[in-house]
């Protein structure tokens, strides 16, 4: 009889096993990753575009008759080599006195602005005096070393405003010699032998883009063509402005999908201070700002215009703790990952320094070698039992 209880209690534990088993919640199959020790580099990854450091727009400078332009793209120029002929077109009435009128008003501007300069001459010779006579009176014990010090601030003003006025001076004495040689010009093409313009290039370089090469009536301003240096390349790329103040001078910058098979080195140069708003491919108002960058390595097979993939280095480091981006969510407004140990899933918090679009720097909560999960489902909780998904 206690056999047969025995056998029968060993039955029911059996049983009570099979059942448990039977029961036991099936492992999620999971992707692994592990904490590793490297280099981190975070960028700002945008699409850009090469163009020529010094280009120079070319434009008509009176009105007349354009003949044909011999030149073509990529044709090499010399500084002042003639690029246009302009014959000039006969002044009208009105037209002569429109330029009649500019002149003048060219030539008052010229006379305010030297008087002008005299002025403050005048008041600069008067500062010098007072910080002088100040400085004596000092030594002397009859002024305080305040009283001086607002002296020298007084002349140091006025000697400034005094080189802006010569400035402003030289300004319109050059306006009113530009007013002078179109209306030379203007005039001249009323007689019997009008002497033709010619449009001369203002440096060593190649015909980037003839806008017109047919001969045509162009107006005083109208654009001929562009000259530049191709082998002087600069990279320009907008970014949002919320990432344009991360960026400094200085910082290293890499060109991809540029056609070659390497990747080439530039280093950002200036990050222009004023935004322009601009629509994105999703039709949404952004405000961005164009960044410059000078090539490192030499940029023979690119030119003017052509497009890049542009990484603005902003942060990088050589031997970091870092996981994949694609490991962390965020859990009561900290960020988490859940760690691997013994075939489960834990839960731990961890703060998470510099990253990028694939990887994390991981400053507290894992050390190198733990194994962490992968794209967590929504699903996953802490505890559960995780099977590594095999590697394909």
């Amino acid at each position: 009889m206690t056999r047969r209880k025995a056998t029968l209690g060993g039955v029911l534990l059996a049983c009570a096993l099979l059942i448990a088993v039977a029961l036991r919640p099936t492992p999620i199959t999971v992707e692994i990753a592990h904490v590793q020790q490297g280099p981190l580099r975070v960028t700002i990854d945008e699409e850009g575009e090469t163009r020529v450091h010094d280009r120079f727009m070319v434009a008509a400078p009176v009105n007349g008759r354009l003949a044909r332009i011999e030149l073509r793209d990529g044709d090499p120029v010399e500084v002042n080599q003639i690029l246009a002929t302009i014959a000039p077109l006969p002044l009208s009435a009105r037209e002569r006195e429109e330029q009649t009128a500019y002149v003048a008003a060219a030539e008052a501007r010229q006379r305010a602005a030297e008087e002008q300069v005299r002025h403050v001459q005048a008041e600069f010779e008067q500062a010098r005096r007072d910080r002088t006579r100040a400085e004596e009176l000092l030594k002397e014990g009859f002024a305080t070393q305040q009283t001086v010090e607002r002296a020298r601030v007084a002349e140091a003003t006025r000697a400034k405003e005094l080189t802006a006025a010569q400035f402003r001076a030289r300004a319109a004495a050059a306006e009113v010699q530009q007013a002078r040689a179109g209306l030379l010009a203007l005039e001249t093409a009323n007689g019997k032998n009008a002497n033709l313009v010619f449009v001369r290039s203002p440096a060593t370089g190649q015909v980037l883009r003839i806008v017109e090469k047919s001969e045509r009536v162009v107006a005083a301003g109208a654009p001929l063509l562009t000259v530049g240096d191709p082998a002087l390349l600069e990279v320009v790329v907008d970014v949002l402005s919320t990432d344009a103040v991360r960026i400094k001078p200085g910082m290293s910058v890499w060109l991809d999908d540029w056609g070659g098979e390497r990747s080439l080195r530039a280093q950002v140069r200036t990050v222009e201070p004023s935004a322009f708003t601009k629509i994105s491919a999703l039709g949404v108002e952004e405000q961005r700002v164009n960044v410059v960058a000078d090539f490192v390595d030499p940029p023979s097979p690119l030119g003017d215009g052509y497009r890049v993939e542009v990484r603005i280095v902003v942060w990088e480091h050589d031997a970091v703790l870092k996981i994949p981006t694609s490991a962390l969510f965020r859990r009561e407004q900290q960020w988490s990952v859940f760690a691997v140990e013994k075939g489960k899933a834990l839960l731990r918090a961890v703060e998470v320094g510099q990253r990028n679009t694939l990887e994390a720097e991981i400053l507290s909560g894992l050390s190198a070698g733990d194994e962490i999960i992968r794209h967590p489902s929504s699903q996953l909780e802490g505890g559960a039992r995780v099977i590594a998904a095999p590697r394909v």
